[in-house]
């Protein structure tokens, strides 16, 4: 049994590590994460997510992992930003409101799928043209859904959450650890082998 993360996000792989997971292949999905006319933002989520873990090529025995996180201000999705400008809009209109963050986490193993998404919530402070411009010139808003990570310089954007702090980054853990174990993967196995 191989476990296969299907995610190039080097925070997933950072967050599996504290459930003392290693996979033993990293295979990022190449699909097309439009999302539908009308769909709404926690629908969009699960539903990549699922795209994402059933397009990782696999064995029967083989578990894989597959993720998705996405920002969202009402109905309104905030991917990943083309480019600064786009980045700075993001910002600009979470700036001084609350707003939800999706993840979604899919597991395979054969034809069985175990799905679980977790929505937690951001309030994020008005940023002042200077702290704008500051972020931007960091490029850490590059790649990640809203034009932010949490754990990053943009942390001190964020006077307050409410939900998974790990879900946030991009993978909930302990609803993770959870799928997991249905799955029949050991945790923490490098820690007692």
């Amino acid at each position: 049994m191989a476990f296969i993360l299907g995610s190039g996000s080097p925070r997933r792989l950072e967050l599996l590590g504290q459930l003392g997971v290693v996979p033993d292949m990293v295979s990022p999905p190449d699909i097309d994460e439009t999302p539908l006319k009308d769909e709404f933002p926690r629908a969009y989520c699960a539903r990549v997510t699922r795209e994402k873990v059933r397009t990782v090529s696999a064995g029967t025995d083989d578990i894989v992992l597959c993720a998705d996180t996405t920002v969202a201000l009402g109905r309104r999705i905030m991917g990943k930003p083309a480019d600064a400008g786009e980045a700075a809009e993001f910002l600009l209109a979470l700036g001084g409101r609350r707003h939800r963050v999706i993840t979604a986490v899919a597991l395979r193993k054969g034809d069985q799928i175990w799905e679980k998404d977790v929505v937690s919530t951001v309030q994020m402070k008005r940023l002042s043209d200077e702290e704008l411009n500051a972020y931007l010139a960091t490029g850490d808003w590059e790649g990640k859904a809203g034009g932010y990570a949490i754990q990053g310089p943009a942390g001190a954007f964020v006077p307050w959450i409410a939900g998974s702090f790990t879900g946030i980054v991009g993978l909930p853990l302990a609803e993770t650890a959870n799928l997991l174990r249905a799955a029949g993967y050991p945790l923490y196995k490098e820690a007692t082998s």
